[in-house]
């Protein structure tokens, strides 16, 4: 049997430490924490001694509740080893691996126990740095949620898409392509208008059906070892990741850093990281020069711009740049333009990155509308039109920021500075202000399903002054009955 040398223990510990956060731990910190150290499991009877051997040495002295080992792929197996912990009283648990295994394997014995015990909170540390969440909040919610089946009759607050869309002008152009409907899409020439729009070779654009296409290709055509996305954030990127086999590691940003991102939460053998910008649904904008000290070679930047056309001047986008090592940027024409049900996206990238994604894509997987609204939206008048919105709507979320303000005797407070638009809320007792709200016709977006916020936060979109009023005249009345025990 070989005995676990000094410095891997240490890094255990170490590890151990970073997830249960707030750096070095004392052996106080430590007492409510069982470890269950998992190795790959082996007819090698030395080879497992040899993980017993290190779940007491990084037991003793350690200060932990307990240290017990269990095995990917023999027995005691992970579910079988959570029993134990559980049995021994174990209410936290961390699920840390021993050597190298395969952690999908690893966090799916680790999830499926863990959703049949609610009562046990269980992270599973499935790479250094991170923790890959057991469980947690519903990645496939999404704001259209809060509108399905009676949505007619209520203000859309939940649905991040500029109302009054798509223009006229833009319905027209659409409209005109139905009549070549007999016919394969051919997207060289929308390809050829957005590459011209930033300012990039062809080759650097690839046309998607929405962005949430653009994060499956991703999840499926790179092939990336340790993912990372910043939280919180858009959750179908994480989704896509985990859906393709990957564990996905979160690096999660702070209220009380205004969910600023600080380019050393991230871990720097992260091969693939995803952040938004404006980030959806904080509305924060990080600095271009912020997010490039994030790429590296070896190293997929993935930026999500889905709101970016809404930032007046764009200030901040990376969609031009091709300076970045292993940059990706995702764009949407859905939100300012009115085409969710359309589905029109498009990445820019490296052209290995964007060859290696059409591979991926099925034939003709952007209709023929969709080609010529991209098209559209990129003329010299759909960005003028947008960048018009862009203005509106800044002035319509500084009027809203400052109507929730006024809401703070009641506890109401605004994430920001926002730039997007939409804004972050924080409400007390927000699922039931929230249910209350819809009851009198009003749809807000609840903030639970972003991994890092709790449930007293609600994403709220922008909208004109009138139903800027109105909706927080609605809340301000909820609020206060609320108070009074009504």
């Amino acid at each position: 049997m070989h005995t676990p040398p000094p410095a891997l223990l240490a890094a255990l510990e170490q590890r151990l430490d970073d997830v249960l956060g707030g750096g070095p731990r004392t052996p106080r910190d430590r007492a409510d924490v069982t470890v269950l150290l998992v190795g790959s499991g082996s007819a090698d009877s030395a080879a497992n001694a040899e993980l017993a051997a290190a779940a007491r040495l990084l037991w003793e002295g350690s200060g932990y509740a307990g240290v017990e080992p269990a095995y990917v792929s023999a027995a005691p197996d992970v579910p079988a080893g959570l029993d134990r912990c559980a049995a021994l009283g174990a209410r936290r648990v961390v699920v840390l691996p021993y050597g190298t295994l395969p952690a999908q394997r690893l966090h799916a014995q680790a999830v499926g126990w863990a959703a049949a015990h609610p009562e046990v909170d269980v992270r599973c540390a499935v790479a250094p740095d991170v923790a890959a969440p057991v469980g947690g909040p519903d990645l496939r919610h999404h704001g259209d949620a809060e509108v399905r089946d009676d949505g007619e009759k209520l203000t859309d607050l939940a649905v991040n898409v500029r109302t009054g869309t798509p223009p006229s002008w833009l319905r027209e152009h659409i409209a005109g392509s139905l009549e070549g409907l007999a016919a394969y899409p051919d997207g060289r020439a929308a390809r050829a208008a957005v590459a011209a729009h930033h300012g990039v070779p062809v080759e650097r654009v690839l046309l998607t059906a929405g962005a949430a296409e653009a994060f499956v290709l991703l999840a499926r055509a790179l092939r990336v070892r340790r993912p990372v996305v910043v939280h919180p954030q858009f959750t179908e990127p994480e989704a896509a990741l985990e859906d393709a086999g990957h564990a996905v590691g979160r690096v999660l940003l702070r209220e009380e850093d205004g969910f600023r991102i600080d380019p050393a939460l991230v871990p720097h053998d992260a091969d693939l990281v995803v952040v938004g910008n404006p980030t959806n649904p904080t509305s924060v904008l990080h600095p271009a020069d912020a997010l490039t000290r994030l790429a590296r070679p070896g190293r997929f930047l993935v930026v999500d711009e889905a709101f970016m056309d809404a930032v007046p001047g764009e200030r901040e986008s990376l969609a031009g740049r091709t300076d970045v090592p292993g940059l990706v940027v995702l764009r949407s024409l859905t939100k300012t333009w009115g085409l969710a049900g359309l589905r029109v996206g498009y990445v820019v990238a490296e052209p290995e990155v964007v060859a290696a994604l059409e591979q991926a894509q099925p034939l003709w997987p952007v209709s023929s509308p969709a080609l010529v609204a991209a098209q559209a939206c990129v003329s010299a008048r759909g960005v003028a039109e947008a960048a018009d919105a862009a203005v509106a709507v800044a002035a319509d979320r500084e009027y809203l920021v400052g109507l929730l303000r006024g809401l703070a005797p009641h506890g109401v407070s605004v994430a920001g500075p926002a730039e997007g638009p939409f804004v972050l809320v924080r409400i007390p007792d927000a699922g039931s202000v929230r249910e209350r709200l819809r009851g009198i016709g009003f749809a807000v977006r609840r903030g639970d399903t972003f991994p890092g916020l709790g449930p007293d936060w609600v994403r709220v979109a922008v909208r004109g002054r009138g139903t800027n009023d109105a909706f927080v005249a609605a809340l301000s009345g909820v609020l206060k009955s609320s108070r009074c025990g009504d």
